[in-house]
This record gives structure tokens, C-alpha cells and sequence, in this order.
């Protein structure tokens, strides 16, 4: 099983900045794509940011400049470093990672329990 605990989540006025932190264990592997996705009240769940195996990364247009997502293979985790947020940027965020367990597992996708992210005006 593998399992995929956030943290990092909280409160925080407009303009200013969190980081979120998602750290992958269990039967891993690897992990191929790292991602993170949120669901803002009555919305449904977005992409975020995305970051491949080989650190290539892209963003939704509605972050792009301000969120930025790295990861760290050797311990498994992925990071979100959130700049000059917005009340609109206000949701739960969700680790979502692509996780092999041999060499010839495709990989399947797991998800995190989510970090609540509020942005107040």
C-alpha cells in the first residue's frame, strides 16, 4: 500500500505565501508524475501543477508566476510553494502521485487526504 500524507495547509491573509508538502511511503518503486489539484467550495476538483519524473513541470494558467511545484525524488516528496495568493486560491489541495511498485507496474494513482488552504481579503 502506499500512502501519501500533506501538510502545510493553513490561513493566510491576501499576498501572502504558504508551502504545501506531500511525502509518498510504502511499497513505492518509483514515482513517475507528481501532482497537485484542488477543489475550492462548490468547484470541482482542478489541476494545479504538475511535475514529471524528469522535473519537467506545468501549471494551470490561473497560477502560472506565482505557485511553483518541485520534488525530491530521493525522499519521495513533492512541494507546492504558493506567492502572493489570492482569496480565489482559497480550497483544498490534494497530493496526487503515479506510483510503480516493479519494474514492469505501469503505476497507479494515489491520492492524499488534502490540506485545507484558506486566503482571507
Amino acid at each position: 500500500q502506499v500512502q501519501l500524507v500533506e501538510s502545510g495547509g493553513g490561513l493566510v491573509q491576501a499576498g501572502g505565501s504558504l508551502r504545501l508538502s506531500c511525502a509518498a511511503s510504502g511499497s513505492i518503486f518509483s514515482i513517475n508524475a507528481m501532482a497537485w489539484y484542488r477543489q475550492g467550495p462548490g468547484m470541482q476538483r482542478e489541476l494545479v501543477a504538475h511535475i514529471s519524473h524528469g522535473d519537467s513541470a506545468d501549471y494551470a494558467d490561473s497560477v502560472k508566476g506565482r505557485f511553483t511545484i518541485s520534488r525530491e525524488n530521493a525522499n519521495n516528496t513533492i512541494y507546492l510553494q504558493m506567492n502572493s495568493l489570492k482569496p480565489e486560491d482559497t480550497a483544498v489541495y490534494y497530493c496526487n502521485a503515479n506510483v510503480s511498485k516493479a519494474f514492469w507496474d505501469p503505476g497507479t494513482m494515489y491520492w492524499g487526504q488534502g490540506a485545507q488552504v484558506t486566503v482571507s481579503s
